[in-house]
């Protein structure tokens, strides 16, 4: 019994090794440039938790005003866009109308407010209907631009 209860102990200790070692590994292997360009970006925010993505480029998750923000960032360092969750209120009226209109019979699924390197700030909005998810990326003016 005691045996069982060590193993379980080791194996419970290991996995959390292993999780916090990956984490700080991501964050020790950012590139130089990709952390200067955050820094330049963001001044004062100095504890961003850093991912690498699907695609290779670096995502910082971070706090600003208590809002919690994710920023992506290609290896050389040139900042591609930040995201931010959001609750469906909070689109513009003109989306919300949109919305109501034209896609009632999907389920949003999740909203985000991005500040893109090309697009600006758009919101993207993930709709669900049986089953198939779409995202579909909207101006404050309400022109889709997907």
């Amino acid at each position: 019994m005691n045996f069982m209860k060590n193993s379980v102990y080791f194996v419970v200790l290991l996995f959390a090794l292993t999780v916090l070692g990956c984490q700080g590994a991501a964050s020790a292997q950012t590139p130089r440039a990709v952390k200067k360009s955050f820094k330049e970006k963001y001044p004062g925010e100095n504890d961003p938790d850093w991912r690498i993505d699907k695609n290779g480029n670096y995502e910082s998750h971070f706090k600003k005003d208590g809002k919690h923000f994710r920023a992506d960032f290609s290896p050389t360092g040139q900042w591609i866009e930040t995201e931010q969750s959001i609750k469906t209120k909070k689109l513009p009226k003109v989306v919300l109308e949109i919305l109501a209109d034209t896609y009632w019979r999907y389920k949003v699924v999740e909203v985000e407010k991005v500040d893109h390197h090309s697009k600006g700030l758009f919101y993207d909005v993930e709709l669900i209907k049986d089953g198939k998810k779409m995202d579909v990326e909207f101006t404050a003016e309400g022109k889709i631009i997907n």
